[in-house]
Formats: structure tokens, sequence, C-alpha cells
């Protein structure tokens, strides 16, 4: 006797899961603008990688005669597949399937007893990509469980605090994404959303009329407008559904499958040697003459490698993933063209992220410094300069990767001070065109030399005499006689840094395994 039967109904319901959520809400999808789950998962993945897990939970209906006649899938698609032919876990959310919630059963997930995905991506080492699409619970559930429950999904919230410290974790918003799920977008190294069809928000628009008493629109409430460009909730921003996925390839490609992992090589297409004349003239001797960070950065790293993360905020620090002589690297600099390039609450905050995440995967981090200091004035001051200025305090002494910094021009204050580690592999060059000090001498000299200032005849032209004595010892080559310091050609930046970042390579397989340091998103 064989089993024919039962291999067909396995058939049957694969089959009838196709049909996701029914013809109205494949529709509604299609008027969206948003492409079909499947239609993702073959956007993201290698062709034919997808092997899928948990294919069978659903909700079957039967005849009087217990035969199955129909079959309404989770609401979403789970299971692993291949990016640039290496495995990772990836849960894409189908929103065509009761607007992609999880059931009545009080789960995230409505998987019942069996392993969620963020726990297979922990068990078996790799990355982990969420595809969101997801209204989060919904009260409907409390009429097929019969009851309410208290909330107690931090079982899978752990599983994602513990991923964080293992592997690449990834969050693309593909549509309106509430509840847990919008803490999900959130609990990844990297994140992104795509115009016109995200938005990201604990409650939607019914939720805040019911809470707060006024009108708002998912898009006013949530999209990339807010969360990309002003709460800096969300990394990146894509044109469509294919730059979302191209964009979530190049980020996993800079990265290992797990912190057991050294990062892949590529094979160098960039000479390691060519020495960039061009950065001889990117600081200019006007001060006051403001230049674009990206190129120090451009100009030094593997031709077209730079992946900037964050781009839309905290704008005054430019940080992304790159490959020096083929090496994937973490890369920063400050930004002159926004705020001077001083150092405010959101681009503290990313270059916080990126020291976690060169740290956690073993990626040497290269800076390029023009810091004049933590962001001054009253908005500063409101919203914790001095707190937001610690934590980067915290997170630079903690890191442990190789670390070169370039100092370009300015670099002073506590600020500065984040540019430099006293521990471990770390190198500083500086140019010529670099300057340093605990403050700038303009200001320092109003402050420090105020009443001999106030007590002049000519107070304005004593100022200038004090500022000129102080900028006679602002030289880099004074330092350099007293400390050491290298000054360099601008031109061998390039050279340098692949020298440096070859020598750090036998650094960081000391130093595989989980960074002693928690990962915070």
């Amino acid at each position: 006797m064989t089993w024919e039967t039962e291999i067909a109904e396995i058939s049957k319901r694969k089959e009838l899961a196709k049909g996701r959520g029914g013809p109205e809400g494949v529709a509604r999808q299609r008027r969206r603008g948003k492409l079909l789950v499947n239609e993702r998962l073959d956007g993201l993945l290698d062709p034919g990688s997808l092997r899928e897990f948990m294919s069978l939970v659903g909700r079957a209906d039967y005849d009087d005669s217990g035969d199955l006649v129909g079959f309404t899938p989770k609401g979403a698609i789970e299971g692993f597949g291949k990016i640039n032919g290496r495995k990772v876990v990836v849960s894409a959310g189908d929103f065509t399937v009761r607007g992609g919630s999880g059931g009545g059963d009080g789960s995230s997930t409505g998987l019942g007893s069996e392993k969620s995905s963020n726990l297979r991506a922990l068990e078996w080492r790799v990355p982990y990509v969420r595809m969101l699409d997801s209204a989060g619970g919904s009260v409907r559930g409390f009429e097929t469980l019969g009851r309410t429950y208290l909330p107690d999904g931090n079982t899978w919230s752990t599983y994602d605090m513990e991923l964080l410290r293992m592997s690449p974790v990834v969050s693309a918003v593909m549509g309106s994404v509430a509840g847990l799920p919008a803490v999900n977008a959130c609990m990844a190294h990297f994140s992104i959303m795509v115009k016109g069809i995200s938005q990201l928000f604990p409650g939607g628009p019914p939720v805040v009329k019911a809470a707060l008493g006024y009108d708002i629109t998912k898009e006013d409430l949530g999209d990339e407008r807010v969360h990309v460009y002003q709460s800096g909730s969300v990394d990146n921003l894509a044109e469509d559904e294919e730059d979302a996925f191209r964009q979530i390839r190049q980020f996993l490609s800079y990265l290992p499958q797990s912190v057991y992992e050294m990062p892949e090589r590529t094979e160098p297409t960039d000479d390691p040697n060519r020495r960039e004349a061009r950065l001889r003239r990117l600081v200019p001797r006007d001060r006051r003459r403001a230049y674009d960070g990206h190129r120090a950065i451009s100009w030094s790293v593997d031709e077209g490698s730079f992946f900037e993360i964050a781009p839309f905020y905290g704008r005054s620090r430019i940080t992304g993933l790159a490959r020096i002589n083929g090496y994937p690297v973490g890369v920063m600099a400050n930004n002159p063209m926004h705020e001077g390039g001083s150092t405010d609450i959101k681009g503290g905050s990313k270059v916080i992220r990126l020291i976690q995440l060169c740290d956690t995967f073993h990626l040497p981090l290269i800076s390029f410094a023009d810091e004049p200091g933590f962001m001054v004035g009253l908005e500063s001051e409101k919203g914790g300069i001095e707190r937001a200025g610690a934590r980067l305090v915290i997170a630079t002494c903690q890191s442990r990767m190789p670390w070169a910094t370039v100092v370009m021009g300015r670099v002073f204050g506590v600020a500065g001070q984040c540019q430099q580690r006293p521990t471990g592999m770390f190198q500083r060059w500086a140019w010529p065109s670099g300057r340093w000090g605990s403050m700038h001498i303009e200001g320092g000299a109003l402050a420090a030399y105020r009443r001999e200032i106030d007590d002049s005849d000519d107070p304005a032209a004593k100022r200038d005499e004090i500022e000129r004595r102080l900028h006679h010892l602002e030289s880099p080559f004074r330092t350099a006689e007293a400390t050491g310091q290298d000054i360099i050609d601008p031109a061998d930046t390039r050279p340098l840094l692949c020298e440096f970042v070859e020598e750090a390579q036998a650094i960081l397989k000391t130093q595989l395994g989980p960074c002693p340091n928690p990962y915070m998103p």
C-alpha cells in the first residue's frame, strides 16, 4: 500500500496556496502598485533557490465529507534561499492574506510551535531578510481565538536581539507596516523603504484618530518623508521595488554570513597603488568654502564600490560600506556641505551604528575627518547633544576593529576626539590642510582672552592680533615636530589605506565570534 493520495494532497494544498488571499486581495495589491509576494522573492533571490518552509500552515476548508475544498496560506512566505550564491533566510509578508497579519493565536506570525524564521537564521548562522508588508495584529483574530491575549511576543524579539549579534539582518518596508512588524523594521543592520508605497507606524490612522482625535493619512503619518528624511528609523530609500532588491543584495555583499566568518574579498578591479592627485585640491584654502565629503571617499576607495547608508538623514556625516583593494570596509566622513560638517545628534547616531556594524562583522573602519566639533546652539541643547556625544565617546572607546583616520581638515573638541581610538590597531594620517585643538581659535580666543580684549582701546584690533598670534601655532608641522604625527601628501591616501586594510586582516581573524559589546539598532 502506498501514499499516493496523501502525496497528491501536498501538491493540491500548495496549488491552492498560489491563490494567496484571493482575487480581490491580489487586485488591491496591483492597484497600489505593489508586487505580489512571490514576485518579490523572485526579484530578490537567485533564480530557483527558494526552499520554502512551513508552507502548509494556513486555514483549510473542508466539505461535509472531510475533503479539502479550499486553503488560505499564512500571511507570509518563509524559507531558505540564496543571494549572490550565499544562503539566507527570507520572510516575505503577503498583504493579500488578512493584511499580512499573523492570525488569532496570539503569536506574531501565527506559526504555533514551529520554529520562527529569525530562529532558523540564528541557528543556521546565515543572514536574515524581512520583506515587511503587514498591518500587524488585528482585532478580528480575537473572534477566531475566542478570547483576547496578553502580549508576550518578546520570545521572537529575543531571537531578533541575538540574531543582531550573529548574522546580518535586513528589513525592507514594502507597504503599510504597523504593530510589531514596524518594530521589526528597525531591528536590523540595514533597512529600506520604497518610494510611494511604504509607510511605517506603530498604529495607523484609525488608531491615531481613536487615541488623539485627529485625522491623518497613512502617507503623512509614516512614509519616507517622515522616516528616511526626518526620524532616521529607516536607512535608505529605493526608487522602486527592484531598486530595493538591488540595494539589499549590495549591502549583504560586504558582510560575512555570520560573526564566525570573515567578509569575502572580491577580485580587485582598482590599482592599490593609484595615487589620487585630485585629493590635493579637495580642501579649499579659504576655510569659509565648503566641499563635498563624498569625494574624499569615492576618490580613495575602489572605484564605484561605495554604498551609502542613510544618505538623507544626519547629512553632516556620511556613512557607508565600500571596498579597498577588494576588501570590504566601513567608511565615514564629515561633510562640510551640511552644517559645516559638525556632528549633530542625527549624524552621531549614524556613526555609532556604523561603528557597531564594523565591530560586529569584522570590517576595518576608515574615517575621513574634517570635524569642527559637536553641533552647538539652542536646538542642539534641547535635543540632548551632551548625552548623544557621550554615547559616541563610549561607542568609539568600546570598539576593537582596526580603524584608520585621515585628517583632511579640522579636528576639534570632544567630537574630534571621537576620530581617534587609544587602543587596538589604530592609524592616523593628516593632510597638510589639517587643523586641530580643543576648540576653534576664533571662538576660543574670544573666550580665553575676553578681559584682555574688552580692556583694549580697540577690542576688534586686539582680537585680530591675538588670533593671528595663535594661528601661527596651528601649523600641523608643529604638531609633527613635537609628537611624530604623520603628515602625508593627500595623493598617497589610497596606497596607504590599501596597505592598512591588508594588514588589518590578520587582526580581524583573531576577533572572529560575537562582539563583546551588544549591537543596538
